[in-house]
């Protein structure tokens, strides 16, 4: 075998680095410190409220919290009557794909879209999601590797968007939720495992390793059916448990974890005993399963919104596609107030995609509507989605030597979850991407 170049040594590294190793590097020190001042501060890791508020920012990162004295030449921005909190992480996105509330002219335009025109969309799409709070997401399923053009030109500062962990091509089984629209192979040719569909053991590894080569920071899997999908059934089984096995065994043997499409209660055990690190969704499962979540330590990614929405959509879909909107959301709910009861780790997810990008934040208030208090809740996203990214040493609190990933949004959040619905300012490691 020839010896590696420079260059080839240097794009390898880059390729096989993990999520952490790929942090975008903090503003330069010498850039003008910011204050920022509020009635409130949630620091993200406590679940307490401090009044008032005050965050020192330097160089992209946080400084200091609480009383510090102000730095010579800092820039004050003093947000008044409103709470200071850390950076929204969403654990379940799409955005490089489109929303349309038109879900067969959704389909028709999506069919017609090169890869390159969806690139700008998907850039539109995560400006709105930075702006609306999500400085961090993780991207679970795009085509044509969108999702790793737009994460790396976010990255070398060529569009605005969330700091992004993305996952390439979703796997999984042909017919599954995964797999293509059923065309006839004739017309559009079928998919394989370089676009995500496999079958048998060795195919979803091959499938697997062809992600990761192509830049992927996680794996995602669909266990079970999908609602928006026509030809699945929502809660059967889509892989095998050596297929399981050999998908979450290469991912993280290279460092990846696994996010785990399942509404099924089957087809998430299954998944669970295999060692994924996230049930997203999870419609249907039951006690039994949650507990073993819980043992495991297993995060449940609810995305109570989209379900919220798919229910409140379903007449406008198709017909098979509607009935299984109404049956999943109806019970979701239910599983939803019972993983709270058995304390099974959560973290915030959205879904986005399904609903129209930048509304990500009504997940917050979805969730308290179920029972979840709002100090709860807005950890699903500090303690929940930053430690399940594995980035909870970099961002997901409000603490000093953190990136200086800051939302504010006004009044006092605890009186007023919503109010994570209209924020007054973003920062994104220390740059102003929202407010004054």
């Amino acid at each position: 075998m020839a010896a590696l170049t420079g260059l080839s040594v240097a794009l390898l590294s880059i390729t096989t680095a993990t999520p952490a190793q790929q942090a975008p590097p903090a503003a330069p020190a010498s850039a003008p410190p910011i204050v920022l001042r509020a009635a409130h501060l949630f620091d993200g890791r406590s679940g307490r409220l401090v009044s008032p508020g005050t965050l020192v920012v330097q160089g992209g990162r946080i400084a200091a919290v609480g009383d510090a004295a102000v730095p010579a030449g800092a820039k004050v921005i003093d947000l008044g009557d409103a709470t200071l909190l850390p950076g929204f992480i969403d654990a379940h996105t799409h955005i490089a794909s489109n929303h349309d509330d038109n879900w067969a002219q959704g389909f028709y335009e999506n069919m017609l879209r090169f890869p390159t025109e969806q690139s700008f969309h998907a850039a539109r799409n995560a400006k709105l999601t930075l702006e609306a709070g999500f400085t961090t997401v993780r991207e679970v399923g795009a085509p044509d590797f969108v999702d790793i053009a737009l994460r790396n030109a976010i990255r070398d500062g060529l569009t605005e968007g969330p700091r992004m962990l993305v996952a390439g091509h979703a796997l999984g089984s042909t017919g599954g939720h995964c797999d293509a629209a059923p065309f006839p192979p004739e017309r559009v040719t079928p998919l394989g495992p370089r676009d995500g569909v496999c079958n048998g053991a060795e195919q979803c590894r091959l499938a697997t390793r062809e992600q990761m080569k192509y830049g992927a920071d996680l794996i995602k899997i669909c266990a079970s059916g999908g609602v928006l999908s026509e030809a699945d059934p929502v809660d059967v089984p889509q892989l095998t448990p050596e297929e399981l096995r050999a998908i979450v065994t290469e991912a993280h043997t290279w460092g990846r974890k696994v996010a785990a499409h399942s509404h099924g209660d089957l087809a998430a055990k299954l998944a669970v005993e295999a060692g994924v690190d996230s049930i997203e969704h999870g419609s249907f499962l039951t006690t039994p399963t949650l507990q073993l979540m819980k043992s495991k330590g297993t995060y449940l990614v609810p995305t109570r919104m989209t379900q919220v929405w798919v229910v409140e959509k379903a007449d406008t879909y198709p017909p098979q596609i509607g009935a299984k909107a109404r049956a999943a959301g109806a019970a979701h709910q239910k599983m939803f107030k019972e993983a709270l009861r058995v304390g099974v780790p959560i973290a915030l997810g959205t879904d986005a995609a399904v609903y129209p990008h930048g509304m990500n934040a009504q997940e917050f208030g979805d969730m308290v509507d179920l029972g979840m208090t709002p100090a709860a809740a807005l950890l699903t996203s500090s303690q929940g989605s930053a430690k399940l990214l594995g980035i909870d040493n970099e961002t997901g609190t409000l603490e000093a030597g953190k990136f200086a990933d800051i939302v504010a949004v006004p009044g006092n959040v605890l009186e007023n979850i919503r109010a994570t619905q209209k924020p007054l300012l973003v920062m994104k490691q220390g740059a102003v991407v929202r407010g004054p």
